[in-house]
């Protein structure tokens, strides 16, 4: 019994492997047909989770990526450099801005959401809707540790 299910976490850790490749190609084929090789994939995480927050500022965002305010405002400063973020001040409190995407940083956005989308219709497509809720289940439960 223990045998299978060392055996099982192997064949789990070469899906996760896998899967964890797809995205990555997916991705950067869809940054090639968008001429966007130069974006890292750190960059589309923040545009990604910029977006997801809803014009955060700062102190928010770096709660969000768990990482540091000095290191989060680093980062910003660069995807303003580059065009696709901007600060409005806060009308509250006027030490604070929220963070914007530009154009440019909604397009590279809903390109990273394509790409996701073609990820997950190329799975939906192999599964009965039984299948699919199981799935889906799972990967909740998941995320959720």
């Amino acid at each position: 019994m223990f045998t299978n299910y060392i055996c099982k976490m192997k064949d789990l850790i070469e899906i996760v492997a896998e899967l964890s490749n797809l995205i990555v190609q997916t991705e950067e084929s869809a940054k090639a047909q968008f001429n966007l090789d130069n974006l890292t994939h750190t960059q589309m995480h923040y545009l990604e989770t910029i977006s997801l927050l809803g014009n955060p500022n700062i102190t928010e965002l770096s709660v969000s990526l768990q990482l540091s305010k000095p290191t989060v405002k680093v980062a910003v400063d660069k995807l303003i450099e580059r065009d696709f973020v901007f600060k409005v001040r806060s009308d509250e409190d006027r030490r604070s801005a929220h963070i914007h995407l530009t154009e440019k940083g909604n397009l590279i956005n809903q390109m990273h959401n394509y790409a996701h989308k073609r990820i997950a219709e190329s799975i939906t497509r192999k599964l009965n809707s039984e299948e699919l809720e199981c799935l889906i289940r799972v990967f909740t439960t998941a995320l959720k540790d």
